[in-house]
């Protein structure tokens, strides 16, 4: 059983558990730092068996699956997804919608539950764009909403809970990226693929295309701004 919660300003137990190759990580010190300011007890990750019994565990950009043996360690499991759920679960839903041309994306904290991105919403926050931004700029808005939305639920933890709405509406999943998802199309023009070059990251799965039987790569960057 979870120890109890401390009210009245008092501290709570908190633990994160994310992927160690997350590029999210570079933020996540951040809202440790933050919750350990407010004098919270924290505990940060990449190993589940790792995790100790406490008050809240959330789970940020996590793809391990973890066993309801440990969520039942703590009183309350968070997942922030960048959907409005039901619709867009599964993988990289911020990657796919941009591919679908969308520029305002939701950003959801919900309750982990045992079916995938199943559980009980608590907040959202929606995420505009222009239309130009690249992977970095994206990221930062993403993380930027992860941690406003993490930082809000434990500050109106508990009563929040009361607040809670379950998912309505059609469900629909998005799948996992491969580096074959980063291919152009020669034959297109750039303009018309321009947001796949938005969301390849030059490093990792850089853009690439085939020609005359040779693999080519393609950075993007942006180099100057016109505004």
């Amino acid at each position: 059983m979870p120890p109890p919660i401390f009210r009245n300003g008092q501290c709570l137990s908190l633990a994160i558990l994310s992927d160690r190759q997350s590029w999210l990580n570079d933020h996540l010190y951040d809202l440790v730092l933050a919750w350990i300011h407010d004098g919270h007890r924290v505990l940060w990750t990449h190993r589940i068996e790792e995790l100790q019994p406490g008050d809240l565990c959330f789970y940020l950009s996590c793809g391990q699956i973890v066993s309801g043996e440990v969520l039942a360690q703590f009183r309350n499991n968070l997942v922030v997804h960048e959907s409005d759920l039901p619709s867009g679960k599964g993988w990289s839903p911020l990657t796919w919608q941009i591919l679908e041309g969308r520029d305002r994306i939701p950003v959801t904290l919900f309750e982990a539950a045992d079916q995938v991105d199943s559980g009980d919403i608590y907040l959202q926050e929606w995420l505009e764009f222009e239309g130009h931004e690249l992977i970095d700029e994206l990221r930062q808005a993403q993380a930027a909403a992860t941690l406003r939305l993490c930082r809000e639920f434990v500050n109106r933890y508990p009563e929040l809970l009361q607040s809670a709405k379950q998912q309505n509406g059609q469900e629909s999943f998005y799948p996992r990226r491969t580096p074959e998802n980063s291919r152009l199309d020669s034959s297109q023009p750039l303009a018309e693929q321009f947001n796949l070059l938005r969301i390849v990251d030059n490093e990792k799965y850089p853009a690439f295309f085939k020609l005359n039987g040779r693999q080519y790569s393609l950075k993007v960057e942006c180099l100057e701004n016109d505004k």
